[in-house]
């Protein structure tokens, strides 16, 4: 596959801080590739640097085999960068912002762009600094979805929106990525990036600590299981498979099993004689909350 973005051990340090400890990965083309960690992990650090803002104190990072730092300009204009806090000039219209914008990059309004000041439910006639934190992200969502780049970089892009037009961004997000475009997003929504992304990267204080697809990641998470039985559940409440038991009755019980073991698990409850089941897998945020506290030392059973 084509790699669009590739990270090599990126590392930046202000003063006596280490910001970034370690960073690598890679995007390939048509991937929607989710980067994800509460704030302060050093998501816009990674991405500051990526776009040239920044300079690495030590590896390096390509975008469309380019030098992020020493080919910015020639990388800028290929990409499309939304902030998380985004500000506007306030004697601007939001349209005129929007027309300021695409053709910084080259581009032009379209109907594609009127579709989406509609979608979007943003009114262009009003000047930007009547514009409340969610109609300035809408401004720049706009202008990136109207651009035809190759690489979408979003960091904390829905700050500010609510659930209606975070589900209008979802959708635009999606239908980049069946044009087979690629795209980066930082979040710390984990709904966000679980419904969206291909494949995700975990940062914890400047370090990456996982990459994979969330389909690989959830093998190593464990399914919830609440099952009624005719017979006792005791028998496996002490497998070493089988995590945070409990039983409100001898029959009843919710339990965390691990994913190899699942089958075992509801052989035995078919044994027993089951009497209503269910189970959920593990979301992104139990996938989540695992990494933090084991990398943290915090490994305790409640979270395993």
């Amino acid at each position: 596959m084509t790699e669009v973005l590739t990270v090599d051990h990126l590392q930046k340090r202000f003063g006596q801080f280490q910001a970034l400890k370690d960073i690598s990965l890679t995007i390939h083309a048509g991937e929607v590739f989710g980067f994800i960690g509460p704030n302060g992990a050093g998501k816009s650090t990674t991405i500051r640097t990526l776009l040239g803002i920044l300079r690495p104190t030590a590896g390096h990072a390509t975008i469309f085999g380019l030098d992020a730092w020493r080919d910015a300009v020639k990388i800028h204009r290929r990409l499309a960068y939304v902030p998380g806090d985004v500000n506007l000039w306030p004697n601007l219209t939001g349209g005129e912002v929007i027309d300021f914008l695409l053709r910084l990059n080259g581009q032009q309004h379209s109907a594609r762009t009127d579709a989406l000041i509609q979608q979007f439910e943003l009114d262009p006639a009003k000047k930007a600094r009547t514009y409340s934190k969610g109609n300035r992200q809408k401004v720049a969502l706009i202008a990136a979805f109207s651009s035809d780049a190759e690489l979408y970089i979003f960091d904390e892009p829905t700050s500010g929106l609510d659930p209606l037009m975070e589900e209008v961004f979802q959708q635009q997000v999606l239908a980049l990525k069946q044009a087979g475009k690629s795209v980066l997003l930082s979040s710390h929504i984990l709904s966000e990036v679980e419904r969206m992304c291909d494949r995700i990267a975990i940062i914890r204080q400047g370090t990456i600590i996982e990459v994979g697809s969330l389909s690989e990641m959830r093998q190593l998470s464990r399914s919830t299981v609440h099952v009624t039985t005719q017979q006792p559940l005791a028998a496996i409440a002490d497998w070493p498979t089988v995590h945070q038991f409990t039983a409100s009755t001898p029959t009843q019980a919710v339990f965390a099993v691990d994913a190899e073991a699942m089958g075992q698990v509801m052989a035995t409850l078919s044994q027993l004689g089951i009497v209503a089941l269910t189970t959920t897998p593990p979301t992104l945020e139990d996938l989540f909350l695992r990494y933090y506290n084991s990398e943290a030392g915090h490994d305790d059973e409640s979270l395993r």
